[in-house]
């Protein structure tokens, strides 16, 4: 009897736990583009932007759904657990990192492309890479050196610093404060760009939301 009941405490406890952390952030959902399908164009065609956002950003948020679902099950086992660990963070950071990169963009109407000169992110970047133009060089140069799919990062650390980083497939930036997420996937650019994906990174700029990225440099 008493193995059986702390068998049962360990269950309960276990189960409590992970409901509860399933509570903390409930159930993930696709974010609305903040403008319209062609509101990127020609830069990113509307072709692009529905079958990126409401197909591959969509199936993300199914994925990463059902499997933390998964995981609250009270008969699963720690095999089981473990293997679900590898589904939640593919699609956990595909969710995290597509839903910064709609708002990282912005319409040509809507400021974006132009850079806000006069702003501490401007400076800062200007102070480490000389100029805005040698700093969209490094940035496009870590997107075309990723092999496969993946991402490139500016980030400003812990101290204050920025850095330009990337990473492989969907995983997302843990310790440092993303100030601007690139997607050198695929799916972000082939139906309209083909193979010329230095063509797409270089129109990224084009629409780039220099006021977000400015928000996010002044947030802690």
């Amino acid at each position: 009897m008493l193995r059986f009941a702390s068998k049962n405490a360990t269950l309960f406890a276990r189960n409590l736990t992970v409901s509860g952390a399933r509570q903390l952030h409930g159930k993930a959902s696709l974010p609305p583009l903040p403008y319209a399908y062609n509101a990127l164009e020609p830069a990113i065609s509307e072709t692009i932007m529905k079958l990126h956002h409401d197909k591959h950003h969509n199936t993300y948020v199914t994925n990463l759904n059902a499997a933390q679902d998964k995981l609250c099950q009270p008969d699963l086992d720690l095999k089981s657990e473990i293997a679900l660990q590898a589904a939640i963070k593919f699609n956990g950071g595909g969710h995290i990192n597509h839903s910064q990169f709609w708002t990282i963009m912005a319409p040509p109407s809507e400021g974006g492309g132009k850079p806000i000169t006069d702003s501490s992110l401007h400076k800062s970047i200007v102070e480490k890479w000389g100029s805005l133009e040698d700093f969209q060089k490094e940035m496009n140069g870590a997107l075309a050196a990723i092999q496969g799919s993946g991402w490139a990062w500016l980030v400003k650390d812990k101290e204050g610093s920025l850095h330009i980083t990337s990473t492989q497939n969907q995983d997302t930036v843990i310790n440092a404060k993303v100030i601007i997420g690139i997607d050198a996937w695929e799916h972000a650019y082939y139906p309209q760009y083909e193979n010329r994906k230095a063509e797409y990174f270089k129109a990224f700029w084009t629409v780039m939301n220099w006021k977000e990225a400015q928000r996010r440099y002044e947030t802690n």
